[in-house]
């Protein structure tokens, strides 16, 4: 199959190393320059220089030329970048299927990322669908082992696409569950926050247990009031994905939880991280949403108190435990 990924950023290039040994895979950067630097080192220096690029893969600035005789198109834009990348896909108008990499939901608007895509394409999209689940970029590019889940409204299209990418050490499963997968994925980077707060405040792995099992029961509140399956958030994309970027120390939201409890400001924290962190922009639409759908977000809540700088760590933290007691549920 012939694929081009627009976005070289760390997950679209992984994505590209890992895809490039099965596959005829083109890597496209908006930045000429950047495109010019990727190809001249064969690695991706800004956003993945630990990996080298494969051969097979290749790397340019010019969009038609990466798009010419392409069978799928991967978006590996930020949430704030699909809709500007799916508005360019429209005008060149090829119907070419696709399908999008981003986890969260649209600043402003509280969309997810299939909202925005129908809010560009109308009734005119072509089929597509969204790549998700527990995947940090640089352990795929260097090929180790990955589980992902390709979700669709139409589940022959991610069905039959799942079968076309599984392969090497990426296991693709499929899923009809559209919106559940990309609510597991868009909330559980705002649960990673408070679980790096946690964790930065040294209060032990007890509470960081705690705050994965109780995060994952908003997820599911909030996908179950949006229409999602329970069974799809228990799955990679919501408790598999959210046990990554709460515990793993390549997760960026992670990061941001502890520089916060370590008493770092919002902005210097972003400042110096070089990548886009999803739950800072995600946290305040999650909590507009429960409010819409009648949902108790207590953790969504008290990340948001504390990146507003409405609540020191350690009061969002006395907030939480100072709750009633209830069922488990």
């Amino acid at each position: 199959m012939k694929i081009a990924i627009l976005g070289a950023g760390a997950w679209g290039t992984a994505l590209g190393i890992a895809l490039a040994q099965r596959h005829g895979t083109k890597l496209w950067a908006r930045d000429p320059a950047q495109a010019a630097a990727i190809e001249a080192a064969r690695r991706n220096e800004r956003y993945l220089p630990e990996v080298a690029l494969p051969e097979a893969l290749v790397v340019g600035g010019d969009l038609e030329s990466t798009l010419s005789g392409a069978e799928l198109v991967i978006l590996a834009a930020t949430v704030a970048g699909l809709r500007p990348l799916a508005g360019m896909l429209r005008k060149r108008g090829s119907g070419v299927p696709f399908i999008w990499l981003c986890k969260g939901f649209e600043e402003g608007t509280g969309s997810l990322p299939h909202e925005v895509v129908e809010s560009v394409f109308g009734a005119d999209s072509p089929a597509c669908g969204a790549l998700s689940g527990p995947s940090f970029a640089l352990e795929v590019a260097q090929g180790l082992p990955c589980a992902l889940t390709l979700a669709a409204h139409d589940e022959e299209f991610a069905s039959s696409m799942a079968a076309r990418l599984h392969g090497g050490r990426l296991r693709i499963y499929y899923s009809a569950d559209l919106t559940g997968v990309e609510i597991g994925g868009a909330v559980k980077n705002v649960l990673a926050i408070a679980v790096g707060i946690s964790d930065g405040m040294g209060l032990g792995q007890n509470a960081r247990a705690a705050l994965v099992t109780r995060g994952l029961a908003e997820i599911q509140r909030l996908g179950v009031a949006m229409g999602a399956s329970a069974e799809t958030i228990m799955g990679l994309t919501g408790a598999g994905d959210l046990i990554l970027t709460a515990t793993g120390t390549l997760s960026r939201n992670r990061k941001v939880g502890l520089e916060l409890a370590r008493g770092r400001s919002l902005e210097s924290i972003l400042n110096g991280l070089g990548h886009v962190a999803e739950g800072v922009r995600s946290a305040r639409e999650a909590l507009r949403l429960s409010e819409r759908h009648g949902v108790d977000l207590p953790i969504t809540l008290a990340v948001n108190s504390v990146l507003a700088g409405e609540m020191s760590p350690r009061a969002a933290l006395d907030l939480l435990l100072a709750r009633d007691p209830r069922s488990e549920g």
